[in-house]
């Protein structure tokens, strides 16, 4: 296994996480992170590594989105966190990276939309619903966070600063989508994401939901849109709707064409893994630290260009090659994520994961029951 398999399967990187902070002022209960309660923080020479690295990785054609995510960026503070920025600032102007940051919000002030709005960040906004769906999400003394959450999110209209929405669907979630829905809906956002709860990092439960479940689950998620004619798009059935399109006009190449997106995250310390940014801070006596190298002494670009060597790449390409050979949903799915192998099977070679059943199959079918019953109907 060399470079050109690895060339196979990852097309050029897209997304570059980057860790501003360990510390994070909640404290979820179904969170990954295993330092979250700890106060690393990213220093400006590190950014102004992964900025000369995104300078190599990027063009005006082709800016790679540089997303800020903790942790809870903005537990840094507003002064450090612009002094991080200040290194991409070149590029950003030159059109060759987009900024983006994760955040639960909470901390949303009109100083922070002031940022958002000069540096031109996209903002995706963690929250699980009405406040009873969004009941996990606490902060260290385990006390509500949703009214706070949406505190941050009304500043956010406050200053005009569009802004997206991701809820992790539990198994009280699942079986209420529309009340799920309309709550995020009624937030303003332009864009819904739908996480179904995954077992990775130091969350180690298992959700207990079900294939059915979840087939059910999607198909009143798009009972749901059907009835509206205006409103957020619902990021896996816009996922769909495109993959289709391309399939129905000849196009289904164009879907793989631009391969995986390898997403290498930078830890606080310049530590870089690959393949999911789960991975960062995690050790495995087999594996090591899933270090790809650390780009104050490495570019990105080097990295990838070796990432062929790496034991848990080889693998996780492995089982790709055994996804395009054994699933009948591989032509959307594209294959499980690495994380999802790895926490949950203890091995990236594995096939089929969860987050495939209940994310990517249970879709699929969902559509095909729909769609069916409305035609014998």
């Amino acid at each position: 296994m060399d470079g050109l398999e690895f060339d196979r399967w990852f097309g050029r990187t897209r997304t570059l996480v980057l860790q501003p902070t360990t510390l994070c002022n909640l404290d979820c209960v179904y969170c990954y992170l295993p330092h979250r309660r700890l106060s690393k923080e990213m220093s400006p020479k590190v950014a102004q590594a992964v900025a000369d690295s995104a300078a190599e990785l990027s063009d005006p054609n082709h800016p790679v989105e540089v997303v800020w995510h903790g942790g809870e960026p903005m537990a840094l503070g507003l002064r450090k966190f612009r002094a991080l920025l200040a290194p991409f600032e070149r590029l950003r102007n030159a059109g060759q990276v987009q900024h983006c940051v994760q955040t639960n919000a909470t901390l949303i002030n009109d100083e922070w939309c002031d940022l958002l709005v000069h540096h031109q960040i996209r903002v995706g906004v963690s929250i699980d619903g009405p406040a009873a769906l969004n009941a996990q999400r606490i902060d260290l003394r385990g006390r509500p966070a949703f009214d706070r959450i949406v505190r941050g999110i009304d500043r956010l209209r406050d200053h005009d600063i569009r802004f997206s929405v991701i809820a992790v669907v539990g198994a009280e979630g699942i079986e209420q989508p529309e009340s799920l829905l309309d709550a995020l809906a009624g937030l303003g956002p332009h864009t819904i994401g739908l996480n179904v709860e995954e077992m990775e990092g130091v969350n180690d439960r298992r959700c207990g939901i079900t294939q059915d479940q979840a087939e059910q689950f999607w198909k009143r998620t798009m009972d749901w849109r059907r009835t509206r004619k205006t409103g957020p798009a619902i990021r896996e059935l816009d996922r769909l709707a495109d993959y289709l399109y391309l399939a129905r006009s000849g196009q289904r190449d164009e879907w793989c064409r631009h391969g995986l997106d390898p997403i290498p995250t930078v830890s606080v310390d310049g530590d870089v893994v690959l393949l999911s940014p789960e991975l960062a801070g995690i050790g495995d006596d087999a594996y090591g630290s899933f270090l790809a190298g650390n780009v104050c002494s490495q570019s990105i670009a080097n990295m990838l260009a070796h990432a062929y060597r790496l034991r848990y790449v080889r693998e996780f390409m492995t089982g790709l090659r055994r996804c395009e050979a054994e699933c009948e949903f591989w032509n959307f799915c594209r294959g499980a994520q690495a994380c999802n192998r790895y926490f949950e099977n203890g091995s990236f070679a594995t096939t089929e994961t969860d987050y495939c059943r209940l994310t990517r199959q249970a879709l699929i079918t969902a559509l095909y029951t729909s769609t069916r019953k409305e035609i014998t109907a």
